[in-house]
């Protein structure tokens, strides 16, 4: 996992963890990262002190594992997202369009999950349609 500095252009600072350099390359693109604070989607990674390798670090990396409450809270969301899925209807690459559909009344309301395209999530929230990607988690590593 990488751990970035990140900030808004409403200057506001938080940090995200990614699997990869192109992961957050990945993510940010697809209009993913947003801003805990204002949820502004245009988010820039800032500069970081490079990581230096010594002994003591080394020892200290090894030293670290996922407390409890880490664990604890990965299992939920893990929960959170199983149970979105079990009470969502796939649809696919029909998302966009069945989401307009519910949201204009043209359809039952319903939970829904699939896919959209940077372009096509943006142009739903722009809408007013509510939406939000499910988390990716890491794999249990118990």
């Amino acid at each position: 996992m990488i751990r970035y500095n990140l900030s808004c252009d409403n200057g506001h600072g938080f940090e995200g963890w990614f699997s990869s350099s192109e992961d957050f390359d990945r993510q940010s693109k697809g209009h993913l990262v947003t801003c805990p604070v204002c949820g502004s989607g245009s988010v820039s990674k800032q500069l970081m002190a490079p990581s230096v390798s010594t002994a003591r670090k080394k020892d200290a990396r090894q030293a670290l594992v996922m407390d409890q409450a880490q664990k604890e809270t990965i299992t939920k969301l893990r929960d959170m997202v199983k149970t979105i899925r079990a009470n969502a209807e796939d649809v696919g690459e029909r998302f966009p369009e069945e989401a307009r559909k519910i949201h204009y009344g043209e359809a039952e309301q319903r939970g829904l999950i699939g896919k959209a395209t940077a372009d096509e999530a943006t142009a739903l929230l722009e809408e007013g349609i509510e939406i939000a990607p499910l988390p990716v988690l890491p794999d249990d590593t118990n």
